[in-house]
């Protein structure tokens, strides 16, 4: 059985087909082919690895774990850590001559995973005393949009943001006995989904501001449906110490099985490529017919 699997498989027979067009279902070979001889980095936190271990084919795709896209900071004379708001991601050397960039980030940006925005965040010499996690989410995304528009080339790299994906703990927090083990359908009924993450109205917001193109998988409202296809207490598999903790206690209601909802993820993912694809075929077309013409 794959790492984030659970023993009901239902979760696998459901697809994500949207409104007004086909998604075509992913073609792994196809797909390989379109990225023969290219460069795949997926950056981000763990549902961005999640997305990465979907894409399970026998080629060199990477993923490079950054919780914020932006440079965890260690003060060396007090060893006070802090998160530089205004700093791309030390590893931005290792990825940014890629030719497909999938990023993403979200998951982490909470008052308990950022010590309540007490002391943590800093810009150039000044760490806020206190700040809002969601002010804080908008300055490195705007840190990290302004890294993409003065470093990416976009005639050489695709750059995709995989939005916020949905949990679905209920009786509680993730740490506080929250809960989805037992859930084997879907939602039906849009009426039960959750508010569209304001994660997402940020990112939307610096997204119009940027100046390359960059190709956005909002799959908040897509995900808010499957409360199904966590692995609840099927954690995964070579636990860290830290997360070595009994099953019963802590559920996983955040990432999602494999294969399961990221393939949807891909499908959406592979599409684009089809449409790079065939946009890059009709130009190579229309060059060649002015060349006949001349």
């Amino acid at each position: 059985m794959a790492d984030h699997a659970k023993p009901d498989r239902e979760y696998e027979k459901y697809r994500w087909q949207p409104d007004g067009c086909n998604l075509p279902r992913l073609n792994g070979k196809h797909m390989l082919e379109l990225l023969r001889g290219k460069r795949v980095v997926f950056v981000g936190d763990s549902l961005g690895r999640n997305m990465w271990e979907s894409l399970n084919y026998n080629c060199s795709i990477e993923y490079l774990k950054s919780h914020f896209l932006v440079q965890e900071w260690q003060m060396h004379d007090t060893k006070k850590e802090t998160l530089r708001l205004d700093m791309i991601d030390r590893l931005s050397d290792e990825y940014k001559n890629a030719d497909v960039l999938i990023f993403n980030t979200g998951h982490w940006w909470t008052h308990d995973k950022t010590p309540k925005g007490k002391g943590y965040y800093q810009e150039g010499s000044t760490i806020y005393d206190e700040l809002n996690v969601d002010k804080a989410y908008r300055k490195a995304l705007t840190t990290w949009a302004t890294w993409i528009d003065s470093n990416i080339d976009p005639m050489r790299t695709l750059v995709f943001f995989r939005g916020f994906s949905a949990t679905h703990f209920w009786g509680g927090r993730w740490d506080l006995g929250g809960k989805c083990h037992g859930e084997t359908q879907p939602i039906t009924n849009d009426k039960f989904l959750k508010k569209y993450p304001l994660k997402m109205q940020i990112f939307e917001s610096v997204l119009n501001g940027m100046t390359t193109p960059i190709l956005y998988l909002n799959v908040s409202r897509m995900t808010g449906f499957r409360k199904d296809g966590h692995p609840s207490i099927y954690r995964r598999r070579n636990l860290t110490v830290e997360e070595r903790i009994p099953p019963t206690k802590i559920q996983d209601c955040s990432h999602w099985c494999l294969p399961g909802v990221p393939d949807a993820w891909n499908e959406l993912l592979y599409a684009q490529l089809l449409v790079k694809h065939y946009e890059k075929q009709q130009q190579l077309l229309h060059h060649e017919e002015q060349q006949r013409r001349s």
